[in-house]
């Protein structure tokens, strides 16, 4: 039996739907993000301890004293870690999609719960989009949306909707039968049976799945940190791509309190809002003893009067601070990708370009995400671009609609790498003995150009098929797994490229390719997106003065991602006091 040509039919769907949904698309992106970007601001704008008190505040009406301490304590410990920013930003994208799913989701289960033939065709639908794996909705969202933080609030919003329906549909189905008969009897029109009487009763149920829509949002939008979004998800990603364990618990962290904060002040907003939470509450408070001023809540007016108050301070504090970024700024967006050459050349040119006035914006996603990034003009620049063979699939469909401002780097190379005392000194000495690596190749990222030359060409060329796995996983595992075997004398074969610190801080060695398979030399090319040599002439200048050495290099690498990790800047300080004329000579 022929296979399904399923994927085809998919993906020709997904280029009819690029190709002539460009206006809609670009309207969608517009608007949310100016939602986004807004709600950003005014988040950022203000102190954390004003934000903090906020919180703070709305903990005190909703749950008590007690959790009004502790979500200020805990508010405060993320901005000690240094996370506050990029805690906002995530708020910014949770809220944003939660908003919009529960738009869609709070109606559409109401009409799944009262006409059976909706809810015959809804929950097939759900079923489908609640097995999905949250990565699959990231790949047709990049397509349409590009890069950044509408792909990632777009697939956000489409992940957490289930619940909202499901939740929403079985609130409605679950009121008493009795009651909504006894205001149909009275006369009561559908809609005011509805609004007065099956909303109410449902309405606890309905909260939990806004409790369940923003849990959602959160985690997916930890997710949507590969694809640009920001926030959070970056820095958990970069943590991962970079194993930064450090980094990576501060962050985690951070999202861990967020996600408690919003739990708990949504779970209480449903008790707060039911008319017998509010009397057990009321209770509760009328007890008396230590009990009772633990329980103690602010009237809303109160509460909602102190809020008011803080945003107000907080606004004026925020509006006549340091002022914000100049408004001569020019603004640029570099996009990389987690190699270390790349991580490192990346900082380096943000640190001397934000000495000249310029305010850059780094992302760090996928290869394949960044290409179609610069196509579609979410991103400015790509420093890290192995041309001819590596990245040749994705600079082949998208080469018409960016520029290649040359290469920085000439003498690149990939290759497979053995511990230094191994026997074997080409790729076809492999073949001897597969089982001395255990039949495994230690890969880095699928999406890598090298895995794709490794799976296609070295494999089959050197009959290696069947004897060896080529494993796919990332940069910072492979590292990890080399990292082991060396200490541990075991055997090991990687894959890896040059230039990479690798090389000097490991007993290793490249494998010789007799037969070519990996192509001729790599160069490390600079892409840009459509017209912006026209935008950034004096930039673009200097980018195609650029060239480094080994000898420069390799020390920027190993100060970037291994002496300073998690703290590029401080790396590049130190490479430039030791290389002083380097940039300046460039951007003359």
């Amino acid at each position: 039996m022929s296979k399904l040509p399923l994927g085809d039919w998919v993906e020709g769907a997904v280029g009819f739907l690029t190709d002539n949904g460009g206006p809609v698309f670009d309207a969608v992106k517009s608007v949310v993000g100016g939602l986004v970007g807004g709600l950003e601001t005014a988040l950022t704008t203000p102190p954390a301890l004003a934000m903090a008190l906020i919180v703070a505040l709305l903990g005190w009406w909703l749950r008590g004293p007690v959790f009004a301490l502790v979500g200020l304590v805990g508010m405060l410990l993320i901005d000690n870690l240094g996370e506050w920013e990029s805690a906002m930003k995530t708020l910014a994208l949770v809220l944003v999609a939660s908003v919009a799913a529960l738009a869609i989701g709070v109606p559409l289960g109401i009409a799944a719960a009262r006409r059976p033939r909706v809810a015959a065709v809804v929950q097939p639908v759900l079923d489908f989009m609640q097995t999905m794996p949250a990565f699959v909705y990231l790949i047709p969202a990049i397509f349409f949306f590009g890069v950044g933080q509408v792909p990632g609030v777009i697939a956000t919003m489409i992940f957490a909707l289930p619940p909202g329906v499901r939740l929403t549909r079985l609130g409605i189905s679950q009121v008493d039968r009795e009651m909504v008969e006894a205001a149909e009897a009275f006369g009561t029109p559908p809609r005011q049976t509805l609004l007065r009487v099956q909303l109410p009763l449902a309405l606890g149920t309905i909260m939990t799945g806004v409790n369940q829509v923003i849990m959602l949002s959160l985690s997916m939008v930890v997710i949507a940190g590969m694809v640009g979004a920001g926030g959070l998800g970056a820095e958990v990603f970069g943590a991962i791509t970079q194993l930064d364990v450090g980094r990576g618990f501060e962050a985690g962290l951070s999202v861990v309190i967020l996600a408690i904060t919003l739990d708990r002040l949504t779970g209480a907003l449903g008790t707060r809002l039911s008319p017998i939470g509010r009397k057990r509450a009321t209770a509760a408070a009328a007890s008396g003893g230590w009990r009772g001023a633990l329980a103690y809540r602010p009237r809303p007016a109160f509460a909602l009067a102190g809020v008011l108050a803080l945003v107000v301070v907080s606004a004026g504090m925020g509006l006549t601070g340091a002022g914000g970024d100049s408004p001569a700024a020019r603004k640029l967006t570099i996009g990389y990708i987690p190699w270390d050459e790349d991580v490192a050349v990346t900082h380096l040119w943000k640190t001397e370009l934000e000495k000249k006035g310029y305010q850059v914006d780094l992302q760090q996603v996928d290869a394949g995400p960044l290409y179609s990034g610069l196509a579609s003009k979410d991103v400015d620049l790509f420093l890290g671009s192995w041309l001819p063979a590596t990245h040749a699939d994705y600079y082949g469909r998208y080469k018409g609609q960016i520029e290649d401002l040359g290469s920085w780097y000439d003498n690149a190379s990939m290759q497979l790498a053995v511990l230094r005392n191994d026997p074997a000194n080409s790729v076809a000495d492999l073949t001897k003995d597969p089982a001395r690596y255990g039949g495994k190749i230690i890969g880095i990222e699928p999406s890598a150009g090298e895995m794709k030359i490794i799976k296609n060409k070295v494999m089959p060329g050197y009959g290696l098929n069947g004897r060896f796995e080529l494993v796919q996983g990332s940069t910072p595992a492979m590292l990890a797994e080399l990292s082991r075997s060396v200490k541990n004398g075991k055997p090991i074969v990687v894959a890896l490229w040059k230039p990479h610190w690798a090389y000097a801080k490991f007993p290793i060695k490249p494998l010789a390719d007799p037969k070519g398979t990996f192509g001729s030399a790599e160069r490390v090319h600079m892409l840009a997106r459509k017209g912006f040599g026209k935008d950034f002439p004096e930039l673009t200048g200097w980018l195609k003065r650029f060239r480094m050495k080994d000898d420069q290099l390799f020390p920027l690498e190993d100060l970037v991602i291994n002496k300073y990790k998690g703290q590029e800047a401080r790396g590049v300080e130190e490479w430039t006091r030791a290389n002083p004329d380097f940039m300046p000579s460039i951007m003359k």
